[in-house]
This record gives structure tokens, sequence and C-alpha cells, in this order.
């Protein structure tokens, strides 16, 4: 009865000094690590700036400065320089190139939906980035779906394009092949893109 009684004192006073241990040395360790300051989530309106208005066109330089901000006021100043370094008539009240920008994303949208919003689409990223094709030619080959865009005079504002396919490119001329294997209209770029 002896050894019981003794055990449970032991105990009793073992496990207290145990956690008390244990309480201390997460406090110290806790006070010795520098506090690293954790990103809040970008607000939605900016995210959706980022993930869906100018997907396409940001660079990842700007994005990385865009997403190092943390006052709105700084995300709005950088969404109007992002604007004006794009302009091609600086100075006057309209911005072209931000106008024809939107006017694209509205008929990717509605002409290339899928399972996911039309601009989010390889055709859409496409016709996003270097505008409509000068001609479209639909097919299917063994029941696939294929849509060829052909663009005559290609020019896509701010980039070179030194390659059609896999080959270099004859004059301004850019061939793309877009498969709709799941015939859902979900059309996948096919030939490498224009970089």
């Amino acid at each position: 009865m002896q050894t019981l009684s003794a055990l449970k004192f032991s105990c009793c006073t073992f496990v207290p000094f145990v956690v008390s241990i244990c309480i201390v040395t997460f406090a110290q360790a806790d006070r010795n690590q520098t506090a690293t300051p954790l990103l809040q989530p970008l607000p939605a309106i900016y995210q959706h700036w980022l993930d869906e208005d100018v997907r396409w066109i940001i660079s990842s330089d700007e994005r990385k400065a865009f997403e190092k901000l943390t006052d709105n006021k700084d995300r709005d100043h950088f969404i109007e320089e992002f604007w004006s370094r794009r302009d091609p008539t600086p100075g006057t009240t309209e911005n072209e190139f931000k106008e024809e920008h939107y006017r694209r994303i509205a008929y990717s949208n509605e002409h290339f939906a899928a399972h996911v919003r039309g601009s989010l689409t390889d055709r859409g990223r496409i016709y996003i980035l270097y505008g409509p094709p000068d001609a479209v030619q639909r097919q299917a080959i063994n029941g696939v779906p294929e849509e060829i865009w052909r663009y005559e005079a290609f020019s896509a504002p701010g980039r070179f394009v030194g390659y059609e396919g896999n080959l270099p490119r004859t004059g301004n001329k850019v061939v793309l092949v877009f498969i709709d294997e799941c015939q859902c209209n979900d059309y996948r770029l096919k030939t490498p893109q224009p970089n």
C-alpha cells in the first residue's frame, strides 16, 4: 500500500513539473524566433484584376511587384501606371489599349466559354493577346472538332513573333490549330503559342 501512495505522490508532483518545463521551453523558443509577418490575402477586387483582367498581359516582374503591395492606395496607383505604360496615345483621355483589351475579354467570355470563362481558355488567351484572326477554318478530323486560326499580318503589341509552329515564320503569317477532344467547346491549342 505504501508503494502505491508513493507512486501517486511522485506522479502528482512529476506531471506538473514536466508540463511547466515544456511551457518554459516553448516560450523561450518562441521568443528566440523572429516573427515573420503573415501575408494578408489580396482583396477580391485586386485578385480578380490579377487572375482574370490582366492574367495574360502582366509580366512576372509586374505581378511580383503588385503582390508585394500592402495598401489599396498603392495598388490603385500601380494599376493606373500599368495601363498608362501601355497607352499608345499618352496625354489623351482614352487609353485605346485598355479599351481594346477589355473588349477582347468580353468577346472571349461570350464566344469561347467552356467549363470556365472564355477569357481563361486557350482560344480566349490567344484572342486577348493577339486579337481576332484574319480567317477561321472549322473542320472535324475523325469526329474531333478543330479550329484553324490564320493571322496574315500578325503583330502582337510589344511582342516579336519569330516562329510559326516549330518553323521560322515566313513573313507575318501565323497558323494556330485548336482541337476540341472532349467535344465540349474546350478547344486546346495544339500548335506552339507564338511568343
